[in-house]
C-alpha cells in the first residue's frame, strides 16, 4: 500500500472521490461531512447540517453536486413500530383501509414537520445545502447518483430502498422486499440494474428498465399505483431480478463489476463472496476466507483483477479475482475499518476507519525507463519497448518476464541500459530486491514477441558502471558486486557508508544513497569523491555533460556540481515526481500538478499545468518528452521564453536579454516582482504600463527622466515630494525646484533657492509670501536674502516695535531706529553693552548654479538599446531649470507686481495689473458691430410683502442620518449612540461597548461644528456633511462626515507591522486592536473596499491572537511545556512572511533548547521552506535540522500535532483540530471551544462567542 493522504478525525463512514478534481468528501459520525482535497492535503470546506451520523456521501458525476444521508433526533420506537406494523395488517374493507390510510398521512404529516431522517443534495460551489429530501424512516445507509440520469438510490433501516429525481425533487420509486436493515444500495454502472445487501442475509439484484423507460418516454398506459400505495408494496418500475442467498449473517455490502457480470459481497460472516450473473439467473462463484471480523465493505478495483475488502478486524484484504486467493493485507494498530471507495478514473482509493481516513494506491504508477542519446527504453504491459525521439516512432522489443509472486508492486522499478552492448538490467522488488539482464537482439526491432532467456540475481539496486560491467548491491553486507555480461562477480567493493540504493554517476563511479546523505563512490580507487547532506533522495537525474546533478526526494530538489558541491535547494509542497535537463542547464521537472524549472541559482517557476501527472524523459528545445502513467508517450510543447530570459539575466548575456525584451511579450507581475528582487528595475521598466508602477521601479533604477515623465501624467502630491528627494539625491535643482512647485511646498523652494544661490527667485518668494500673507515665510526669505529693511518693516507692520527697533539700531539704520524709540517712548529695549553683535546676514554667492555633480547615475546597459524616445537627455529639467512650468507658481511674472497687484498669484478677476496691459494680451477678442436690436428685457424687482411669514422649522440633520441609514458609524455621528448600540449588537454581536466609548464620541464631535451667535445666546451645532460643495442642493443632505477613515488603518496596520518586526509585542497589540476597534464604526463606498475591510480583520485577527499568545509565553517562567506549546502554535497564526519566519525561528529555539528534536526539526523544515533571505538564519535552522535527524525524538509530550490542520482556541491557547466542534466569534471569526460560549471574545474584547449577528455592514452599496 502506497499511502497518498491520511486525515484524523472521527470515524469516517461514508467517502466519495470526485471524478476530475483532486478532492475527496468524508462523511462522519460526528455529522460533519469534510471536503478534502488529498493532492495538496488541504481541508476545503466542511458541512454540518446534519444532526447525526452521516453514513453515506457521494458526487455527481459532471454537477457541482453531492449527495449525503444520515439521521436526526426523530422518535425513532414510535416510527420503528409504525413501520414494522402496517405492512402486516390485514385489511378487511375497503373503508378500514382508507381509514389506516389517512392516519398514516396525518403521521406522516407529523413526522415531517419534526427532526427527521434525510437525504441532503449540496451545491459544493455555493457552499449550501441545496434541499433534503424527505420519506425515509429510520437511518439511511447510502446514497448514490445515477451515471446519467436524474437519480438518487438511497439505502435505509426502514427496510426499503428508494428512487429519487433530484430535479423534480420527488420519490420516484420504493423498492421493498428486505425484511431487515438495508445495509447498501447502487446503481450499476452501465445497465438498469440496482444491487442491495440487508441484514437479512441476502443480496438482491432490481431490474429498474421500466423505471428508465416511464423517465424516458412516459406514458398514460402504464399501470399508476396511488403514491401511499407504491410506498408501501414498491411499484411496478422497479421489480426483483435475482435474489442471492449465501451468507451465513447479515450482508454489509454488495457491489457490481465495473464490466463483467459480477458481483462481489461482504458480510457478517467475514466472508467475501463472488456471484455470477446471466439474463435468468445468479449464482456463487467463490467464497474468500481470510478476515476474522465483519466485513464491512467490498469492491472490485477498476483498473486491475483485484478485489478489494475491509473489515472491523483492522485490516484491508487484496484478492487476486482471477486466482481468488489474497494478495496482500494492510493492518491497522487500535482502527476499525468501515467504508472503501475507488476513484472513478484514477488508481487511487480510500478507506474510512475510526479515526480518519486514508487515500492510498495499491501499486507505483510510475513506468521504469531510462534515456540513452535519443532512444527511450521503458516496460509497458510486460514488454520492454523503445521510442525514438527524432522520428516518434514506438517499437516493442522483448517480453518481460512475468512475476511469480502473489504479491503487489512486483513489476519493474528500474531501467539500466548499456548501449555499446545493447543490454537491459531490469530491476524489482521481488523477492526482496531482484534483477534480470536481457541482450535485445538486433532483429528484434520491430517484432518483440521472441521471449529471451534472462540472466537474474538477487540485489537491491543494479546499474551499469561500464561497457559490459555493471554493480549490484548488497545489502546485507554494505558492498558492491560488479559483474559482467554472463551475470560474473567480476569485484567486490565494500561501501563506505549504509547503502539503501545505488545509481549510476558516471564511468566506473557510483552514487550511493544512504538515509540522509549521498556520496559518489570511485569503484577503481575505491575512494569517495563527493558526499553530501540531503533529505532521502528518491531519484537521480544527471545533465547531459555529467557536470550537474539533481536529487529528488519526495518534496525537495537539490541541484549540485558532479563533486556533490552544493548550488541550490528547492522545496515543493506538492509531491516531485521527475525531471531532466534542458540544453541551456536549466533543471525542468514535474510535481502532480504542474511542469516546474529550476535556474542554477535556485530561482524557480511555473512553466505549465498539467491535467494528469507525467514523467519527464528528455527535453529538446521546446518540447518535453513525457511517459504518462499508462505507458503512454506523451510530448508537450511548452514555452521557455521566461526561464531562457531569466537565465539571460543571471549569466549576464544582455544582449539576449535585450533581443527578448524587443522582441516577446513578457509581462507580468511576477516578472516585475523578479526583476526588482534581482536588481534590475531599470529592465521591469520597460515590461510596465501602469504609471505608479513605472514611476516606483524608475525611481529606484536612477532613471529620474523617466520618473518625471510618469510624475506628470500621475500628477498626484505624493508622487511629486517622491521625485523631489530623488532628484535632490542624484543633485538634480531643476527637477528638484519644479517638484516643489507642483507641490506648492514654499518654505523648501525658498531654502532650495538659497542653497543654490539663485537670489532673483528668492527674492520673488518673499513677494508672493507677502501677496499671501504668510508672515513667517515673508520673514524666512528677508532673512535668506540679507534684506535688513524688509525684516525691520515685517515686524513693525506685525507689532513687534522691539525686535523692530532692536533689528534697525544693530544694523546701523539709524533714522529708522530713532523713529520707532520715538513711537516706542518709555518702552524701548535697552541694547547690552560691551558685546558686538554678529549680524544674521548670508554670504553672496560666488556663482549661480543649475545642477550639482553630487551623484552620478549611469545609464544601465539596456537603456541606450530600449528607449526608443528621440529625446534629448536632459529636455525635462532643462524646462525646469528655466521655471516654465505651466500651471505652477508663475514667479517670473512676480517682478512687475505691486503691492497690491495679485492677481497672477491669487486669479482673482477682478484685480487688474494696468502695467501688464502692454504685454501680450491673451486672446484678442474685439467687441463686434452688432446691429440694435430691442433691449433684452430686465427682470424686475419683486416687492417684498409687507407680512413677514416664519418658515416652517426643517428636521434636524442628525435625524435625517438616522432615518436613512443603517450604519451604526452614521448612528454614532448623529449623537443617536442607543440605535448605534442596537445596530452592533445586531450585526456583529457586540456587548461589550467600553472599548468603543472614545469613538462614540470622536465620531460625534467630528461630525459637527459649532458657531458662537451672540453672547447671550446657546452654541449653534452645525452637522457637517461628507462630500459636500457649493453647488449641492440645500434641499438634499448628504451623509454624515466621518473622522475615521480606510486609509488610517491601513497606517496603523504598517506601524504595528512595524512594531512587531522590532519585537515590540505590547504596542503591536495595542495599534492591532486599535485597529479592530475602529472597523466597526468604518464608512466605505465601494463593494471591493468592504472586501478590504473584511480582509483586515481577518489581517488582525491573526496577528492580536499570535501576540497574545507570546505575550503568554513570556509571562511563564516556569512551565517549560507550556511555553513550547504556545510557541508552536504562534507558528499557525496567518501572518505576513517575515513574521512567520521571526515566530518559527522562535519556536525552533524553545523547541531545541528543551530537547524536544522532532518537533523542532519540524520548525526548522517549514523554516526552510519559506526559502529565507538571512543566510545565518537558514544555516542555523538547517543545523538544527542535521541535528535532530540524527535524534528524532521529543524529550517531552506536547499538545501538539503538526499533521492534523487545526486552529487556536482563542480564549485557552489549545489546539482545536480539523473536525472538532467549536464556535467562532461572529465579529473577528476568531475559532474557540464550546466551553466559551456566551463569553466576550478575547481577541477583539467586543463580541459575544457564539452569538448569532447578520455581518459587517459598513457601506451603503450593501443596502443598496
Amino acid at each position: 500500500m502506497l499511502t497518498k493522504f491520511e486525515t484524523k478525525s472521527n470515524r469516517v463512514k461514508g467517502l466519495s472521490f470526485h471524478s476530475k478534481r483532486p478532492w475527496i468528501l468524508a462523511s462522519l459520525h460526528s455529522g460533519v461531512i469534510q471536503l478534502w482535497d488529498y493532492r495538496m492535503g488541504t481541508l476545503i470546506d466542511r458541512f454540518d447540517e446534519h444532526d447525526g451520523p452521516v453514513r453515506g456521501v457521494h458526487f455527481h458525476k459532471s454537477q457541482p453536486l453531492f449527495v449525503s444521508g444520515g439521521f436526526g433526533s426523530a422518535d425513532f420506537y414510535v416510527n420503528w413500530w409504525f413501520v414494522i406494523s402496517i405492512p402486516y395488517r390485514v385489511f378487511a374493507t375497503k373503508e378500514l383501509w382508507n381509514h389506516d390510510l389517512n392516519m398514516f398521512q396525518d403521521f406522516m404529516n407529523v413526522i415531517n414537520i419534526g427532526d427527521d431522517y434525510k437525504i441532503k443534495v449540496w451545491n459544493y460551489k455555493l457552499h449550501r445545502c441545496l434541499f433534503t429530501l424527505l420519506g425515509h424512516l429510520d437511518y439511511i445507509r447510502t446514497v448514490q447518483f445515477h451515471h446519467e440520469y436524474p437519480w438518487i438510490v438511497s439505502a435505509s433501516d426502514d427496510q426499503t430502498i428508494r428512487i429519487w429525481n433530484w430535479q423534480s425533487r420527488t420519490c420516484i420509486s420504493v423498492l421493498t422486499g428486505h425484511n431487515h436493515y438495508v445495509m447498501c444500495a447502487s446503481f450499476h454502472p452501465k445497465e438498469d440494474l440496482v444491487v442491495s445487501a440487508s441484514l437479512d442475509q441476502t443480496i438482491r439484484v432490481w431490474d429498474i428498465g421500466a423505471l428508465r423507460k416511464k423517465t424516458v418516454s412516459p406514458s398514460d398506459d402504464i399501470l399508476r399505483l396511488p403514491q401511499m400505495n407504491t410506498d408501501f408494496f414498491g411499484g411496478v418500475d422497479a421489480v426483483v431480478k435475482y435474489v442471492l442467498e449465501g451468507h451465513d449473517r447479515g450482508v454489509n455490502w454488495a457491489s457490481f463489476h465495473p464490466t463483467l457480470p459480477l458481483i462481489v459481497s461482504g458480510a457478517d460472516d467475514r466472508q467475501v463472496k463472488i456471484w455470477r450473473m446471466n439474463d435468468t439467473k445468479a449464482w456463487e462463484v467463490d467464497t474468500l476466507r481470510g478476515h476474522m471480523n465483519n466485513v464491512s465493505c467490498v469492491l472490485f478495483h477498476s483498473r486491475q483483477d483485484i478485489i478489494v475488502s475491509n473489515s472491523e478486524d483492522k485490516s484491508i484484504r487484496v484478492w487476486d479475482a482471477t486466482k481468488r486467493t489474497g494478495l496482500q493485507t494492510f493492518r491497522r494498530e487500535h482502527d476499525r475499518f468501515w467504508i472503501l471507495s475507488a476513484h472513478p478514473e484514477m488508481n487511487l482509493l480510500a478507506a474510512g476507519h475510526d479515526s480518519g481516513m486514508i487515500v492510498f494506491k495499491l501499486e507505483r504508477e510510475r513506468p521504469a525507463f531510462s534515456v540513452s542519446g535519443e532512444s527511450l527504453f521503458y516496460v509497458k504491459d510486460r514488454f520492454l519497448r523503445a521510442y525514438e525521439y527524432s522520428t516518434k516512432k514506438d517499437t516493442q522489443l522483448i517480453p518481460i518476464r512475468r512475476p511469480g509472486s502473489n504479491s503487489l508492486n512486483q513489476g519493474p522499478r528500474t531501467i539500466s541500459y548499456s548501449p555499446t552492448e545493447n543490454a537491459v538490467l531490469v530491476c524489482s522488488d521481488m523477492d526482496g530486491g531482484s534483477y534480470e539482464l536481457y541482450i535485445i537482439p538486433k532483429d528484434s526491432y520491430g517484432r518483440g514477441d521472441s521471449a529471451q532467456e534472462a540472466k537474474r540475481g538477487v540485489g537491491g539496486s543494479a546499474v551499469f558502471v561500464a561497457r559490459n560491467r555493471f554493480a549490484v548491491l548488497e545489502k546485507s553486507s554494505n558492498q558492491v558486486l560488479v559483474k559482467n555480461l554472463k551475470n560474473e562477480i567480476v569485484k567486490k567493493s565494500a561501501l563506505p557508508i549504509p547503502t539503501d540504493a545505488i545509481f549510476y554517476a558516471g564511468t566506473g563511479n557510483l552514487l550511493c544513497r544512504a538515509e540522509d546523505r549521498v556520496v559518489i563512490f570511485d569503484l577503481q580507487q575505491r575512494i569517495v569523491l563527493g558526499d553530501l547532506q540531503t533529505s532521502f533522495v528518491r531519484y537521480v537525474v544527471w545533465s547531459p555533460d555529467m557536470e550537474s546533478v539533481a536529487l529528488l526526494s519526495k518534496h525537495s530538489i537539490v541541484i549540485a556540481d558532479k563533486k556533490l558541491v552544493h548550488r541550490c535547494t528547492l522545496h515543493e509542497t506538492i509531491r516531485v515526481k521527475s525531471g531532466a535537463w534542458d540544453d541551456n542547464g536549466v533543471f525542468i521537472y514535474t510535481t502532480l500538478t504542474h511542469v516546474k524549472y529550476c535556474l542554477p541559482n535556485g530561482d524557480s517557476g511555473i512553466i505549465k499545468t498539467l491535467d494528469v501527472p507525467v514523467y519527464v524523459t528528455k527535453i529538446h528545445g521546446t518540447t518535453i518528452f513525457c511517459l504518462d502513467r499508462d505507458g503512454k508517450n506523451r510530448p508537450i510543447i511548452v514555452d521557455s521564453t521566461e526561464y531562457v530570459f531569466k537565465l539571460s539575466l543571471l549569466r549576464k548575456r544582455y544582449d539576449q536579454v535585450m533581443t527578448m525584451i524587443k522582441n516577446s511579450e513578457l509581462c507580468g507581475q511576477a516578472m516585475i516582482a523578479y526583476l526588482q528582487q534581482k536588481g534590475f528595475p531599470q529592465v521591469a521598466l520597460y515590461f510596465v504600463k501602469d504609471e505608479k508602477t513605472r514611476f516606483n521601479l524608475a525611481l529606484e533604477s536612477g532613471n529620474i527622466e523617466k520618473a518625471l515623465e510618469s510624475a506628470k501624467k500621475i500628477d498626484e502630491k505624493d508622487h511629486w515630494y517622491k521625485l523631489g528627494v530623488e532628484a535632490l539625491r542624484q543633485g538634480n535643482a531643476g527637477i528638484v525646484e519644479y517638484a516643489y512647485q507642483k507641490t506648492k511646498n514654499f518654505e523648501r523652494l525658498s531654502f532650495h533657492y538659497l542653497i543654490t544661490g539663485n537670489l532673483d527667485k528668492l527674492s520673488k518668494m518673499m513677494k508672493i509670501a507677502e501677496v499671501k500673507n504668510d508672515v513667517m515665510g515673508q520673514f524666512h526669505d528677508a532673512l535668506y536674502l540679507g534684506d535688513i529693511r524688509e525684516r525691520v518693516k515685517i515686524l513693525e507692520n506685525t507689532g513687534h516695535l522691539p525686535l523692530a527697533y532692536i533689528t534697525a539700531a544693530n544694523h546701523g539704520l539709524h533714522d529708522i531706529a530713532e523713529r520707532l524709540a520715538a513711537e516706542l517712548g518709555d518702552n524701548m529695549p535697552s541694547l547690552p553693552k560691551g558685546k558686538k553683535a554678529s549680524l544674521l546676514i548670508p554670504p553672496s554667492p560666488v556663482l549661480c548654479a543649475g545642477d550639482w555633480p553630487l551623484l552620478m547615475v549611469s545609464k544601465g546597459i539596456f537603456e541606450g538599446g530600449l528607449d526608443d524616445t528621440g529625446r534629448g537627455e536632459h529636455e525635462d529639467y532643462e524646462e525646469a531649470a528655466d521655471a516654465d512650468w505651466g500651471e505652477a507658481l508663475d514667479i517670473g511674472d512676480v517682478d512687475n507686481l505691486q503691492n497690491g497687484d495679485i492677481s497672477m498669484v491669487l486669479g482673482e478677476e477682478d484685480v487688474h495689473d494696468e502695467e501688464n496691459e502692454e504685454e501680450e494680451g491673451g486672446w484678442d477678442l474685439e467687441d463686434l458691430d452688432l446691429p440694435p436690436d430691442a433691449e433684452t428685457p430686465k427682470t424686475s424687482q419683486n416687492a417684498r410683502s409687507s407680512v413677514f411669514v416664519a418658515p416652517t422649522a426643517g428636521m434636524p440633520v442628525s435625524q435625517i442620518w438616522v432615518q436613512r441609514s443603517s450604519l451604526a458609524a452614521e448612528h454614532a455621528a448623529a449623537g443617536n449612540f442607543d440605535t448605534a448600540m442596537r445596530l452592533l449588537i445586531r450585526q456583529l454581536g457586540i456587548k461589550n461597548f467600553t472599548p468603543l466609548k472614545s469613538q462614540f464620541i470622536d465620531l460625534h464631535m467630528g461630525s459637527h461644528s459649532y458657531l458662537r451667535a451672540f453672547t447671550s445666546a446657546p452654541v449653534i451645532s452645525v452637522a457637517v456633511e461628507r462630500g459636500w460643495n457649493e453647488s449641492a442642493s440645500p434641499n438634499v443632505r448628504g451623509p454624515p462626515t466621518l473622522i475615521f477613515d480606510f486609509s488610517q488603518l491601513d497606517e496603523k496596520l504598517k506601524a504595528g507591522y512595524r512594531a512587531t518586526t522590532a519585537g515590540k509585542f505590547s504596542e503591536a497589540l495595542r495599534l492591532f486592536l486599535s485597529i479592530l476597534h475602529t472597523i466597526p464604526l468604518i464608512v466605505v463606498e465601494t463593494r471591493r473596499e468592504v472586501d478590504e475591510v473584511k480582509e483586515l480583520i481577518m489581517i488582525v485577527k491573526e496577528y492580536v491572537l499570535g501576540l497574545q499568545i507570546e505575550l503568554k509565553r513570556r509571562e511563564l517562567k516556569d512551565d517549560p511545556v507550556r511555553q513550547q506549546e504556545l510557541a508552536a502554535y504562534f507558528t499557525h497564526c496567518n501572518l505576513q512572511l517575515p513574521h512567520t519566519r521571526l515566530a518559527l525561528l522562535n519556536a525552533l529555539s524553545v523547541c531545541f533548547k528543551a530537547q524536544n528534536m522532532a518537533t523542532a526539526a519540524n520548525f526548522a523544515r517549514r523554516f526552510l521552506e519559506t526559502n529565507p533571505t538571512n543566510e545565518n538564519q537558514a544555516r542555523t535552522a538547517r543545523q538544527v535540522l542535521q541535528a535532530a535527524e540524527r535524534n528524532m525524538k521529543d524529550a517531552t509530550q506536547l499538545n501538539y500535532d503538526f499533521r492534523n490542520p487545526f486552529v487556536v482556541c482563542g480564549a485557552t491557547h489549545v489546539p482545536i483540530y480539523r473536525g472538532q466542534k467549536d464556535i467562532t466569534c461572529p465579529y473577528c471569526s476568531t475559532h474557540f471551544v464550546l466551553s466559551q460560549q456566551g463569553q466576550i471574545c478575547n481577541v477583539c474584547d467586543l463580541a459575544i462567542v457564539g452569538a448569532d449577528a447578520s455581518g459587517l455592514l459598513c457601506s451603503p452599496s450593501q443596502v443598496r
